[in-house]
């Protein structure tokens, strides 16, 4: 059950035990748990780590457990923050793709680099993807904002599935918003079933893809991807796509688990839209954001309203901030 809080199983056995044994020592642990007793001494210095067990104020030499509600809450307190911070480097690695894709755009830059190459119409990106699908050996990285027209999802299920056949490992990350559509859940679920990884976001990067941490493509105008992409082949280019989207995997949850609200009683999704509007998003920039209808939008913000008892968008930031939903 702790395996959310990043406790392994010993660990969390181990910590129960404390708290229920506090006289226990090493090997009363050890052959209560079937476990050697240099497992159990890794599983102290992990809960020492953690913060979830201390050394004895009685007995010099012994440690103690933490309670569950101090050490518990202080793991939460942490998540969040690291949450927190992994929503500001995304936000930064937005920004600095914007920056890099508007430089590559430039049709003197796209001349003057064998890096980038520039591919119009709908045709030539899909033609183009399935020459990199084809030469694809390891790995597919790909980041699906939005929910996804059905035409776009037939394609890439065609590619999926011959670089699956290849043994090729994919990891897609898709909106929070997928969740909402019936063929957009469908192809995730599929992309799972057959052996891919899909995991899901509030906020997620422009369209993204990467074949082999070697060639990139991005769109070169994000709110119309049909318009064109860029294929971008220099190294440091590809090493900034792919930290990015190690940053977008690391922040998303499995697709497929609940919408766990936090310690607060708000998603991760709930707490954004209450960020954007709070950084002055309309309805309509909000929804755009998170791959929602505007209608959406304004039934989650009713709801929140309803559960903070705001009777303004103005007071439900108040309340918000000062319940700690932000």
């Amino acid at each position: 059950m702790l395996e959310y809080f990043g406790l392994g199983t010993t660990a969390e056995g181990v910590y129960r035990l404390m708290l229920d044994k506090p006289s226990w020592g090493v090997v009363d642990l050890a052959g209560e748990l079937g476990v050697e007793p240099a497992q159990v001494r890794a599983a102290l210095d992990e809960l020492f780590e953690l913060s979830l067990i201390r050394d004895s104020a009685e007995r010099e030499g012994h440690l103690r457990a933490v309670s569950p509600g101090v050490g518990l809450q202080l793991l939460l307190a942490k998540q969040q923050e690291e949450h927190d911070r992994q929503t500001q480097r995304i936000a930064a690695g937005q920004a600095a793709m914007a920056q890099l894709v508007a430089e590559y755009s430039s049709r003197e830059t796209l001349r003057a680099s064998s890096d980038a190459e520039q591919v119009l119409g709908m045709d030539g990106i899909l033609g183009r993807i399935e020459e990199l699908t084809d030469a694809t050996r390891v790995e597919m990285l790909s980041i699906m904002p939005g929910v996804q027209a059905p035409a776009a999802m037939d394609a890439a299920q065609r590619n999926n599935d011959i670089l699956l056949a290849r043994n090729v490992t994919i990891r897609t990350a898709m909106q929070e918003a997928a969740r909402n559509d019936k063929g957009t859940l469908a192809y995730a679920q599929s992309l799972t079933d057959a052996g891919a990884e899909v995991r899901a976001a509030p906020l997620l990067p422009p369209r993204m893809l990467v074949f082999d941490r070697a060639t990139g493509l991005v769109p070169i105008d994000p709110a119309n991807t049909s318009h064109g992409v860029l294929v971008l082949t220099g190294r440091g280019v590809v090493a900034s796509l792919v930290a990015l989207f190690e940053q977008v995997w690391a922040s998303a949850v499995p697709l497929g688990a609940s919408r766990a609200r936090t310690r607060h009683g708000v998603t991760p999704q709930e707490r954004e839209l209450l960020r954007l509007l709070g950084q002055g998003h309309t309805d309509e920039s909000a929804a755009k954001r998170l791959g929602v209808s505007q209608r959406t939008c304004r039934r989650m913000m009713a709801d929140l309203m309803e559960r903070l008892n705001a009777r303004s968008r103005f007071e439900a930031g108040l309340l918000a901030a000062r319940a700690g939903w932000l």
